[in-house]
């Protein structure tokens, strides 16, 4: 079977997530009908290893839910032929390629060049991963470069290492801008947001360290218009900043909170008039407005899974390509909720779709296709 063409698309909807399992890290596969839906298709082995319920670090509560403590453990390149997925507890990253069908194939597994990785980012033939470190060397945390070929296979780039803005800053996403000439790391412990520019041999320079507006940056996302919103996981907040060429952030809406716990993850509907956040520890998703200018104000709410159901912690997000459904991790459960996005940004839940028959905690990633 050939699955390396180059202009390879797959030509079903899928939905991804990632178990994080410390045994064998696994990506499930849910196929996604017309209305949204979710049906399991099946599991495939990224040949490493996650944490488990094992956080990365000491920096947050040791309770099982988010253990990796990052936005995009669980990455589609932009253009759907690849899926990157980072394998915490044996310090790798794995590429699978996507066949015609939706299923996952793994391609190549390699070492993510530090500890502990919890972020991937692909913009073209780059791919770029954060490493938390780990105890034993003192939580020595980095982003490391890769390229990536026609097949899916990854390959270290040479002297692309580069540490944050501290030794020890917790890196909680590794994120390129829209057009791929800049690199912004949110840095959890620090309250950093460095910015590296993209050399033309796939090399950074920096960082540029930029005060993160409130405490906790966790989740971050490039709008269109080069507008960056970022959670506060210990604000319980949203920011947004406008972005210039030299790497410096300027604050448009400074920790908009929303009255929920622990402010997560972060994804815009399809026209980037709304932004959906995930309160984890409060068990729901929060709808913010975002203005023409980038400012933000808070319109709704609603609970990942329905009341008088066991209570679903919500995290990574998606939005489907079409605009018209937005979908939730629960990561106490390792289920995936359904919504419809309502055109006034308002969430109508359709569905809590699992894979297994038994809840678990641990797992983290979730990609749209």
């Amino acid at each position: 079977m050939q699955i390396t063409n180059k202009y390879y698309r797959a030509s079903v909807s899928m939905v991804y997530m990632m178990t994080n399992n410390e045994v064998m890290n696994q990506i499930i596969a849910f196929y996604r009908d017309m209305n949204g839906m979710l049906t399991f298709v099946g599991s495939y082995p990224t040949h490493g290893r996650g944490t488990g319920t094992k956080e990365v670090s000491t920096a947050t509560a040791n309770d099982g839910v988010d253990p990796l403590t990052s936005q995009g453990a669980l990455t589609l390149s932009r253009d759907g032929r690849f899926l990157l997925a980072v394998n915490a507890g044996s310090h790798s990253i794995s590429s699978f390629i996507i066949t015609e069908s939706g299923t996952p194939v793994l391609v190549d597994v390699k070492p993510s060049g530090g500890a502990q990785p919890n972020s991937v980012d692909v913009f073209g033939t780059l791919v770029y991963v954060s490493n938390v470190g780990n105890a034993a060397n003192n939580f020595s945390s980095n982003i490391t470069g890769f390229h990536i070929d026609d097949s899916g296979r990854i390959t270290p780039i040479p002297r692309s290492t580069h540490s944050l803005s501290t030794f020890n800053a917790q890196p909680a996403q590794v994120l390129f801008t829209p057009d791929g000439s800049k690199i912004l790391v949110s840095e959890l412990t620090s309250s950093h947001l460095s910015v590296f520019d993209v050399n033309k041999n796939g090399t950074i320079t920096g960082p540029i360290v930029n005060d993160s507006y409130g405490q906790g940056p966790l989740g971050a996302y490039f709008l269109s218009s080069g507008i960056l919103l970022v959670t506060e996981a210990v604000s319980n907040a949203l920011s947004s900043y406008s972005f210039s060429n030299d790497g410096i952030l300027h604050v448009i809406s400074g920790s908009v909170p929303n009255g929920y716990k622990t402010a997560c993850w972060v994804v815009p509907t399809k026209d980037e008039r709304f932004a959906f956040i995930t309160n984890t520890l409060s068990g729901t998703i929060s709808t913010y407005r975002i203005d023409p200018n980038g400012a933000l104000s808070v319109v709704r709410h609603i609970t990942s899974t329905p009341p008088g159901t066991p209570s679903g912690l919500p995290m990574d997000v998606g939005v489907s390509k079409d605009g018209r459904h937005f979908y939730t991790l629960n990561g106490n459960q390792g289920t995936v909720s359904v919504f419809n996005i309502q055109n006034d940004g308002s969430l109508a839940r359709l569905q809590v779709a699992s894979w297994t028959n038994f809840p678990y905690f641990g797992s983290q990633g979730l990609a749209v296709l």
